[in-house]
């Protein structure tokens, strides 16, 4: 990813006006949202090609970041998680860090852990997970070194 290529945010408005107040300030306004953290990721379009961002609720799991592809319970998975599970390397902007990372899908033996720790942060999790018949993927987000 390139920082001189054009960002496509959300399209869903009330994500897009997180995310632009989110960039404006670099995270002091957006980052907390709800009682909640939130940080941006940006993931290229498995079709388009272009750079596409979200804001997304995030837990921690040591030096690791952890997110939830719900889509509130929707039948099918957010476009950004179907983009990374194309193109893993990602950006991530955590309050004012910003850093490339990997994604990864949280391995079958972890994931109940992960989706504890993220439920006890935003208990609609379970709800969204009982109104759907898909497994909803948690997201494992690793800091790729620089250089």
């Amino acid at each position: 990813m390139t920082t001189q290529e054009e960002i496509f945010d959300s399209p869903t408005s009330w994500v897009a006006e997180h995310i632009r107040g989110y960039v404006e300030t670099d995270g002091e306004k957006g980052h907390r949202w709800r009682g909640v953290d939130t940080l941006l990721l940006t993931t290229r379009g498995r079709k388009s090609g272009k750079l596409r961002r979200t804001a997304l609720i995030y837990g921690r799991d040591g030096d690791r970041y952890v997110v939830v592809a719900s889509k509130g319970g929707a039948k099918g998975h957010p476009s950004w998680y179907l983009n990374l599970v194309e193109n893993p390397e990602v950006e991530v902007q955590a309050g004012a860090d910003k850093f490339t990372a990997r994604a990864l899908t949280a391995a079958p033996d972890e994931k109940p852990r992960l989706w504890a720790l993220m439920s006890s942060i935003w208990p609609d999790y379970d709800s969204y997970q009982a109104r759907t018949e898909r497994d909803i993927p948690v997201v494992v987000l690793e800091r790729i070194a620089a250089g």
